[in-house]
């Protein structure tokens, strides 16, 4: 770890806050992508962190063949396909409304050239080819004007950036979201659920190529921290690679226990996505990876300005 990268009290521009999910109504509509691809027991890995020293648990959602992705919260995560010419692309991808998804701005447009990519489609809950609530294509895309035309305060232009954020809005299909089905997860921002030293634990969702093939959700919890030389990223212990680009980063992942003689600590809103998962070490050895803040100047008025033009989907 780098001195660059050591964390200190998070700057943010504003007061921490958060915008509760939904449940939805666990309703199937599914839908046969492609033959199922091989998910054969992966080799064992060695370590249980990287050449970072910083520990991580990196697991399938669907470890016993139990198909807990079709369960909330976690069927609220997806894979997302989309174009970059004529080359499909995957990233992961995440409903926080009912036909909006949060993904990475670089599985969107082009640093700083002023270009969108095309033909979005989102998965909720895919597995191995299936796409147990439906196939949602999306209507628009946005990102945060900055990272559109390069401006953006980046560590790494275009890599570590403070606005690696983007939304989709999907279209409806008989009147109906994927989140109606599927249901969607709350997000914070300006620090919502971290320590005032810049910590907290993350529950990271997504669907990198490395582990089995890119056709099963994976989860990863680790500790992160504020890395104030990184842009304010987020950054995390993770055995995940590419194609986990876009996936949500949460504070209390999971359904919330009845409690009996004791209380819930701060900040305990469940399944809130407070980042995006943006980049990671061309070396396969370090493991980690880091992801933008959630601020009030990036994801509020990017599902404010979609919610204004698209109300329905909200």
């Amino acid at each position: 770890m780098t001195d660059s990268m050591l964390y200190g009290p998070p700057r943010f521009p504003g007061s921490p806050g958060a915008e509760r999910g939904g449940t939805g109504d666990g309703k199937l509509r599914p839908v046969q992508l492609a033959p199922a691809s091989d998910s054969s027991q992966p080799g064992v890995e060695p370590q249980e962190f990287g050449t970072s020293n910083h520990p991580f648990t990196t697991n399938r959602v669907n470890a016993n063949g139990d198909n807990t992705q079709y369960y909330y919260p976690f069927r609220a995560a997806g894979k997302l396909f989309f174009n970059i010419g004529s080359a499909t692309y995957v990233c992961s991808a995440s409903l926080i409304k009912p036909g909006i998804v949060v993904t990475a701005a670089h599985c969107v447009a082009n640093f700083g050239q002023q270009q969108f990519y095309s033909n979005w489609v989102f998965t909720p809950a895919y597995s191995n080819g299936t796409a147990p609530y439906g196939v949602w294509n999306a209507a628009s895309a946005t990102v945060m004007t900055s990272y559109y035309n390069g401006t953006d305060p980046c560590a790494q232009p275009g890599v570590i950036c403070q606005d690696d954020v983007a939304v989709l809005v999907l279209i409806p299909q008989a009147g109906s979201y994927a989140g109606n089905s599927a249901g969607w997860f709350g997000y914070g921002w300006n620090g919502y659920g971290f320590t005032p030293s810049g910590t907290t634990l993350i529950n990271q969702l997504g669907y990198p190529v490395a582990l089995d093939n890119g056709g099963l959700m994976q989860r990863n919890d680790s500790q992160g921290f504020v890395a104030s030389g990184s842009s304010n990223n987020t950054i995390i212990g993770s055995l995940m690679t590419g194609g986990s680009s876009g996936g949500p980063w949460h504070v209390n992942l999971g359904m919330a226990p009845v409690l009996n003689g004791t209380s819930f600590g701060s900040a305990p809103a469940r399944n809130t996505v407070v980042g995006v998962t943006s980049w990671g070490y061309t070396d396969p050895a370090i493991k980690q990876q880091g992801a933008s803040p959630f601020t009030s100047g990036n994801i509020v008025p990017l599902v404010n300005n979609v919610c204004t033009s698209s109300p329905a989907a909200c």
